[in-house]
This record gives C-alpha cells, structure tokens and sequence, in this order.
C-alpha cells in the first residue's frame, strides 16, 4: 500500500502498463497453450512410427512443455517486478516463484514422459494403459505440493515466522505428500503376468523380472514407511523432521523418474547407431548406462536428503587422490585414462580386423584357415599393445609391483599351467596351421569339422550336430587325422563278398564298371578293385577309388552299395550271409514238457506220434537258403 501511496510509483507503473500487460498476456499465453501444444507435436512424431530417430524427435519437442511454460512464468515474474508494488519482502517471495514453477513444470513434464497419454508410444515405466492418467495427475500434485513448500519455506523466512506457526502452514502440505507417496506406491506396484506369459519367456528374462519386482517392492514399502512416519512426526509436533523426510522422498521420485527418461534417451541414441533395437534391449548397454546414471545420480541424492557441498567436495577430493599400491598411487583420473586409451586401441583394432576379414585377404590368395589365423593374430596383438599404450599413458608405474607380479606368476604357473599350455598351444595352430576352420578331422575318436579355433581350445561340430571342444593342447600333442588337409580328395573303401563258386573276374569287371560310372569317383587316378581273398563265409573283394569330394564318402558309399545289391541281382550272383545249422538233443524231453503244460483237450488224442530220429533231431533247411531255425 505504501507503494502504491507513492506518486512517483503510480507513475512508473504507468509508464510500464503496456509492457506489464504484453508480459502477463504473453506468460499466461505460453504457460497454460504452450505444454498442450509440444505435447500435441510430441505425439504425433512419435505416433507416425517406432523407430528411435522419431522418438528423438519426439523427445526434443517435448521439451517445450518445460521450456515455454517457464519463460511463461518468467515473463510474469519480470512483469510484477516493474509494477514496483510488491516491495522488497515480496520481491523475496516473487524471486522463489520460477524455482517453484520449474518444480511443477517438470513434475508435469515427467508425468507426461514416464505415463503417455497414447497407448501407442512405449513408456518408460511398465504401467497398464488403464493408470497411466492417475500417473499423470500424482505427478502434477507431486510437483504442485514441492512448489507450495519452496514458497511457504520462503514467506516463513521472509517474514521470520514461528517453528509452530511454521509447522502449521506446512502441516497441509506434509499430509498431501503422504498421500501421494502412499498412491504412487500403489501405481509402482508390478502387474502380473499374463496367463501363459511365463513359458513364452526365457528364465534369464523371468529372472530378470523378479528381480525388478522385488526392488519395487522395497521401494513401495519404503514410501508407504516415509509417509506414516512423516506425518506422525508432524502431528506430534516435529514440523521440520516431517518436512526433512516428505518433501525429499517426493523430489527423490522425480530425480528417479528423470533417470528413466534419460536412460531411455540414450538407448534410443545407441539404436539409432546400431539399427538393432531387440538386440540392444538384450545386450549390456542398456544395464551398463543404468549403472552409470545412477552413480552419477548420487550427488544430487546428497544434496536432496540435507547433505551439503563442502561434505560432497571433500568425498570428491579424497576420491580423487585415489590408492597406493606400494610406491604407485592409481587415482580415479589415471583408470579413467587407462579405459578410454584401452577402448580406443580395442576399437582400431577390431576395426582393423573388420578391414581385413572383408576387404584386404579376400584379395589375396590366402585360404580361409590363413586369413582366420591373421586376423586373428592381428588382434592378440592390437590388444597387447592397446593395453601396454593405456599403461603408459596412464602413468601406472608398474616397476614397483616387479617382485609381487613375479611371485605371484610362480603360483598361477602352478595353478594354471594347462591353461597356459592350452594358450601356447592355440598359438602354435594358429600359425602353423596344422589343422583350419572347416577341417575333417578326427582327435580321440570324435570326428567333425573344425569351426572355431580360439586361444584355449577348439570347437569341432560332429556329424550328429554336437559339439566338442578339444583342448588344444590335445590337438598339438596328440594324434590328428586330418581328412581334407590342404584339399578335399580323399580315398573310399567298399567291401563286398560273393558266394563261393562265382566267377571271379567277372565280379571283378562289374565293380569296375560301378564305381567308375559314379561322377564323385575320379578317373584318374583309376578305381582298383582287389581280390581279398577266402573268407569263412563268402570271397571278399574290396573296391578302392578316390573321390573329388571325400566329405561325400557315405553318400558315394550307400549309393555304390544299392548299385552293387541291383546288378548282382540281375546277373544272379548270390551275396552270401552267415547260416548255423540247430541241433536238438533229447526231444522227446521237450515235449514231455510241453504236453505237461498244455490242459487237456475233449476228444484230443492222447498219443503223439514220434518223427525224430533216434538220438536227436536236425533242424536244417539248406536248399531253401537257410529259412529254417537258424541264428
């Protein structure tokens, strides 16, 4: 009033009307249209299709729902500092209102992000569509309730109010926020699964979700336990206590719902250089980046529950200065170092790799073991020298840790000798190249081809689809048969036997005739077919050709076979198979048995006429080529 009272302040803000009026058009214009039209244009990005690049976008654009309502409430701000009415205790007061609006902006622009008001953009939160609206309206109370405790805090201080007049103006506000933290904790509460949701998904992801459910557990009991003891706290009369545990946890939730938001920023941007966005979601971006945010996090946790600047400083410093290892102290700074030089080197080198794999060896006459093994030579030593680089540009001074190294190196010989042969050995395939990807070979009676040779051992795939992963030392030391060594000709053996009375030479002249008119048989140099000699049953023969592809020795085989079966059918040439000729001692013993066991019949004769010889019988049929009791 005395303001007002004064001539020369009636004439100021006269003078300042028509920009006063502009600004609080111009604020109220962009505070109350201002969100609905970024959030409006931040839809429709994001609903025009799932790809990162649009939920960027959309991300950016949302922004102005911040933005403009604080240049809004910025606006109204300036427009009542040049009435010159509000004095210098309400210019205090009017100072804390763009804090206050940031607080509830921003609670209004997380409730807009963690619970989207379209069912068709994918939230950061797993809330049913059906609540996302009651997310929305906490959220905006969230911040509303913080801006009124910034304001009411500063009138309390501007005009040095009473701890108990205090508490009373804040007693509405401690009781808001219980409230809230009570019906947010019911909103972080985890659906349940849908029937049959838990067989479509793996046990890593089950397991995943558990452990999701049970840390938001701990958190909604955590709220529910703030809320009852801030308000018990207030009504017994410990306003400030009240005050100290309400209003943080409420800014707490926002802090964390703004880590989701930006976590989820990143992931976007990593699939929008990766183009894999299933694939990212399973990899270790995404959990690494939430590590990290976190850990950056805690400092603003800090400030938020009362810690002040000089105790975080001195946490930083003294983490700073890092530890000592005897004479050589590694600090934060030189590990950092040590990382990025490291993941620098990693990175040139697996891009060398790349270049390499795909550009430079296809050019050159290498097979594909050699180019496998320079590749893979190239990037044990990339990595050897990436590492020994970020040392020294670390400045780790390792000359110190000689003698314990040293010791130590005695007792991992000791302990980690097979594996350390293991390593030398996978050197030793590597460049001498015994044996390459794609080999048939055969190691301790598993044979396979060869599909991956690393640094410990070696993965062979047999002709069952398993895989066995042979040591290498095994493969260095023992005995390797190697099928297609240097190329893919190889030798076939086909054993067949013929009764005995056949013509020899003209069995002869008919596998000759097979197996060279097979195409995998090669003509020179020429099948031989060799007479084995007598066997106990049959006159063996074995067919010896080499074939173009020895990869195909069982397909060559089993057609051959069939080729041979139809053509000596034809000719009439018998393939002869073991007969055993059955004797029965004593018969008649048998059938007494028999008899004893069969009930009698009505009207059955009672004698059984007797057709053996004396002394046993001969159960043998050869002319009828064995089709008696035979074994």
């Amino acid at each position: 009033m005395d303001n007002w009272s004064s001539a020369p302040q009636r004439a100021k803000l006269r003078a300042n009307a028509p920009v006063i009026g502009i600004l609080i058009v111009l604020g109220l214009l962009l505070m109350l249209r201002g969100r609905i039209w970024m959030e409006t244009a931040a839809t429709r990005v994001q609903l025009g299709g799932a790809t990162a690049a649009r939920w960027l976008i959309g991300f950016g654009l949302s922004l102005g729902q911040l933005f403009l309502p604080l240049l809004g409430l910025a606006a109204i701000t300036e427009a009542l500092g040049l009435t010159g009415l509000i004095g210098r205790r309400g210019a205090e007061i009017v100072n804390v209102i763009p804090a206050a609006g940031f607080a509830f902006f921003a609670a209004l622009w997380l409730g807009a992000r963690l619970f989207p008001r379209s069912e068709q953009v994918d939230p950061p939160l797993d809330v049913p569509f059906e609540r996302r609206r009651e997310g929305r309206l906490y959220a905006g109370l969230t911040g509303l309730v913080l801006a009124t405790s910034d304001i009411t805090r500063q009138f309390a201080d501007t005009f040095d109010l009473q701890s108990g007049t205090r508490g009373v103006l804040t007693l509405g506000l401690v009781v808001a926020g219980a409230l809230l933290l009570m019906r947010i904790s019911r909103i972080l509460r985890a659906p349940k699964p849908v029937s049959g949701q838990s067989e479509q998904i793996g046990e890593d992801s089950l397991e995943e979700t558990r452990l999701q459910s049970r840390a938001t557990l701990f958190i909604r009991r955590l709220l529910v336990l703030i809320a009852i003891s801030g308000v018990t706290a207030a009504l017994i009369g410990y306003a400030r206590a009240s005050e100290a545990m309400i209003f943080p946890a409420l800014l707490s939730l926002e802090v964390f719902g703004f880590l989701l938001i930006l976590q989820r920023l990143l992931f976007e941007f990593y699939v929008l250089l990766t183009g894999n966005r299933e694939g990212g979601r399973d990899s270790l971006v995404p959990v690494l980046t939430g590590v990290v945010l976190f850990v950056l996090s805690l400092p603003a946790f800090g400030l938020i529950w009362g810690a002040r600047w000089t105790d975080l400083t001195e946490i930083w410093t003294r983490f700073t200065e890092g530890f000592s290892i005897g004479s050589t102290r590694i600090s934060p700074s030189d590990f950092l170092t040590f990382v990025v030089v490291f993941a620098i080197g990693f990175g040139i080198t697996r891009a060398l790799q790349s270049t390499l794999k795909t550009t430079v060896l296809p050019k050159t006459k290498l097979d594909v073991g050699g180019r496998n093994a320079m590749v893979a030579g190239v990037g044990y030593l990339g990595i050897f020298l990436a590492a020994v680089i970020a040392i020294t540009s670390a400045g780790i001074d390792l000359s110190s840790l000689a003698i314990v190294a040293g010791a130590l190196s005695v007792g991992i010989g000791f302990g980690l000798q097979n594996i350390v042969s293991n390593f030398v050995s996978g050197i030793i395939l590597l460049v001498e190249r015994p044996i390459s990807e794609g080999d048939w070979i055969e190691v301790g009676g598993q044979q396979g081809f060869v599909r991956d040779i690393s640094v410990r051992s070696t993965r062979i795939e047999t002709f069952d689809r398993t895989d066995v992963i042979v040591p290498n030392a095994d493969l260095v030391s023992g005995t390797v048969t190697n099928f297609t060594r240097g190329n893919t000709v190889g030798r076939m053996i086909a054993t067949v036997g013929v009764a005995y009375g056949t013509d020899t030479r003209r069995v002869e002249a008919i596998l000759l005739e097979l197996a060279g008119q097979h195409p995998m048989v090669l003509a020179n140099p020429e099948p031989q077919v060799l007479f084995m000699g007598f066997g106990a049953d049959s006159l063996d023969f074995e067919i010896r050709c080499i074939l173009r592809e020895v990869t195909w020795k069982m397909v060559v085989l089993s057609e051959l076979n069939h080729g041979i079966a139809a053509r000596f059918a034809q000719e009439g040439i018998e393939i002869p198979f073991a007969q055993r000729d059955v004797w029965l001692r004593n018969p008649e013993a048998l059938r007494s048995a028999d008899e004893q066991q069969k009930p009698p019949q009505t009207g059955a004769p009672t004698a059984v006429q007797d057709s053996s010889a004396e002394g046993g019988a001969q159960g043998s049929d050869d002319a009828a080529g064995g089709e008696g009791e035979t074994t």
